[in-house]
């Protein structure tokens, strides 16, 4: 120990450990208590240096700040699973009689129907070939534009033919319609009021879809071709070739580029409108009729062999495929799988749905 007087250093005597004694605690109390045995020399504490003692407590530190922190990551993984269970329960709770309103106005069969991306407003179409315009809050049609009979197209403002596909645009100013006499319709979203009609096409018109955050539109036809048109300028711009049978089905997002399912043909094509150049992809063993991007990278597809499959651009056969999606029907040992008619995904998730003919849609 120092000395602050003399500056001379004495250094304390260590007590012979033989005699040391471990006292109980009860001893501080009681004072006429034997003292313990004395422990075997190899049983007595090792006495530490004090850098011993700060390596020792700085690891035992440190396993005490790993155990909380994977006890942290188990917790945070535990509510992550918990939060996608009620989640996943959600989507497949299926809605009350009180969520579900029923909107009258179409005389025939509806085709086909798109919501504004506010989700506001509805437009609906049938094989009356009218039009309609929903309020989706209070359910009340806001516009209708009435189909028109065959023989009439030269005077009447719409369609004449059955509406088979329409798009809205993704800020709401333009509806485009296509029907079965070959002709694309553009409308003013908000009024109704008729704008253009896009003829060019040699089939019915299978598929619509504005690139969002533009006016560019894709269309898709029996004659097994692709065409990409202008709305704001009018105007038609290219033509793209390659399926082999009627296209059935037709999607796009923010890229440059649309995807396409080619019925009979069995193909999935992505075209690349800037690079002038198309991916192709198989993988169904019917006619694939539907298609929906889930995000830029991926989609997925239904087809008539009951199967749906999810895609990566990056591969050309799926990443997956449900066979027999939603079962089968038919006599024992002639049972047929029901046909996948319509897909549909919950963009930048891990949800779609599918739809097929005679059963329930399947969520997943």
């Amino acid at each position: 120990v120092d000395g602050d007087s003399g500056g001379k250093k004495v250094r304390a005597t260590k007590p012979n450990s033989k005699y040391n004694e471990e006292i109980s605690s009860e001893s501080e109390t009681e004072s006429n208590v034997e003292p313990k045995k004395r422990r075997p020399i190899e049983e007595q504490e090792y006495e530490e240096t004090p850098q011993e003692k700060k390596l020792r407590l700085a690891k035992l530190y440190i396993d005490q700040l790993k155990e909380e922190e994977e006890q942290k990551a188990d917790d945070e993984t535990f509510e992550s699973d918990l939060v996608a269970g009620r989640l996943q329960e959600e989507v497949l709770l299926p809605p009350d009689a009180s969520d579900i309103r029923l909107l009258r106005g179409h005389k025939l069969p509806i085709t086909c129907l798109v919501i504004t991306s506010d989700d506001k407003h509805i437009f609906s179409a049938a094989k009356d070939c009218s039009i309609i315009k929903w309020d989706v809050e209070s359910g009340k049609k806001l516009h209708k534009i009435p189909g028109g009979r065959k023989g009439t197209e030269d005077r009447h403002v719409g369609h004449t033919g059955h509406i088979l596909c329409m798009a809205v645009s993704s800020d709401a100013k333009y509806l485009a319609t296509g029907d079965m006499n070959k002709l694309i319709m553009i409308w003013e979203a908000e009024t109704c009021k008729h704008l253009y009609k896009f003829t060019g096409h040699k089939g019915p018109v299978s598929g619509l879809s504005f690139r969002r955050g533009s006016h560019d539109l894709y269309s898709a036809s029996h004659d097994r071709s692709v065409k990409v048109w202008n709305v704001d300028e009018n105007a038609y711009v290219e033509t793209l070739f390659g399926h082999q049978d009627a296209i059935t089905g037709l999607d796009c997002l923010s890229r440059e580029r649309c995807v396409t399912t080619g019925g009979r043909d069995r193909s999935v094509r992505v075209w690349k409108i800037a690079e002038e150049s198309q991916l192709v992809f198989h993988g169904h063993e019917g006619s694939i009729d539907c298609v929906q991007l889930i995000n830029e990278e991926h989609m997925i597809t239904g087809a008539d062999d009951g199967s749906v499959c999810l895609w990566s651009v990056n591969r050309k056969k799926p990443l997956s495929t449900v066979k027999q999606a939603h079962g089968c029907h038919g006599d024992a040992g002639l049972e047929q799988p029901h046909w996948v008619a319509s897909v549909a995904a919950l963009q930048n998730s891990d949800t779609v749905a599918s739809g097929a003919s005679g059963c329930e849609n399947h969520p997943s």
